[in-house]
């Protein structure tokens, strides 16, 4: 029998289900697979982005639970995101209508700005979803991402997007936005893991009564820029150890940490047992002890998903301190 996920209440007074699957990385031809075998064993949170380019595939999915009666649509809670090029006010509404349409819903749930950094518009030649100067970096927009913010805003008026929030924000850019916006981010979805714990960044988010999303729970093993060398989250022999002392696993014991911390978890996942065991943590608690422990194994460089190759922006993210 699946386990009760517990419900996250956002400022607006709508509910997340505080697990739920990711689906970056996860490759066309699995992704559709994975949603309807994650809705199937009881996940009901689904967050996806234009840019995973798997949005037709998702919706497809989720057309086919519905068909099947296995769930209704408010029974899910659905999460997608703006891309950079997409942060000019006037664009802001035909992306989010192009992200609907692929996932044949009328509504999402939560929808985020996927970066503070906006990205040339209207690209004709190349991948239009990273356009490119004439030194083959990404190529900018000159937009403010609190203007595109302000245009997301108006989604949240017509009935497209119950609430809407930021991706990758540090500190002093959410500042900048809560000093002009009239909806008040619901969330603020970043990296978040034993390495790279975030623990500054959360309290900010907490006081501002702005719940965080950690997206990469597991430390993103399989991010496509990793090095021959680098350490490996889940193979962590303190984590190892952990996990016999409460009869789970590493990812479990990761897992269970993040939920206790009251962060949103978003595992990625295409296998179905691999599924439910990431689901399978909600029968034991971690002690006071071990959640301080798990906490001690921040690192300087544990950040997973750098964005090294977009350093140059203006509004790049990580340069603060968080």
């Amino acid at each position: 029998m699946a386990p009760t996920i517990p419900k996250v209440k956002l400022n607006n007074g709508q509910e997340i289900p505080q697990f739920g699957l990711g689906t970056w990385k996860s490759k066309p031809g699995e992704v559709e697979e994975a949603v309807k075998a994650a809705i199937d064993v009881g996940y009901r949170h689904i967050d996806g982005a234009m840019v995973y380019k798997n949005e037709k595939e998702v919706g497809d999915a989720i057309k086919t639970k519905l068909d099947e009666g296995v769930v209704k649509r408010e029974d899910l809670f659905v999460v997608s995101k703006l891309w950079n090029t997409f942060h000019r006010p006037d664009l802001v509404e035909g992306a989010c209508r192009k992200t609907l349409a692929d996932l044949g819903l009328e509504y999402l749930d939560l929808y985020l700005m996927h970066w503070p950094t906006g990205f040339l518009e209207d690209q004709t030649s190349g991948d239009p979803l990273f356009p490119k100067d004439d030194q083959n970096r990404n190529a900018h927009s000159d937009v403010d991402y609190v203007d595109a913010y302000l245009a997301m805003e108006e989604l949240v008026r017509k009935g497209l997007v119950k609430s809407i929030g930021l991706s990758n924000f540090n500190k002093a850019q959410i500042e900048r936005v809560l000093a002009k916006a009239t909806i008040v981010p619901a969330t603020n979805q970043v990296e978040c893991h034993p390495y790279l714990n975030q623990e500054k960044l959360i309290n900010f988010c907490k006081d501002k009564n702005i719940t965080v999303t950690a997206y990469s729970p597991l430390g993103s093993a399989d991010r496509p820029w990793a090095k021959p060398g680098e350490p490996v989250l889940l193979e962590d022999p303190k984590l190892v150890e952990l996990g016999k002392k409460y009869n789970k696993s590493a990812a479990q014991v990761v897992l269970r940490w993040a939920i206790q911390r009251g962060t949103i978890a978003i595992p990625k996942s295409v296998k179905k047992q691999r599924l439910i065991e990431n689901m399978d943590i909600f029968d034991f608690t971690l002690s006071d002890e071990d959640m301080a422990y798990i906490n001690s194994f921040n690192r300087p460089d544990g950040r997973a998903c750098h964005a090294q190759w977009d350093s140059h922006h203006k509004f790049h993210p990580f340069h603060d301190e968080y």
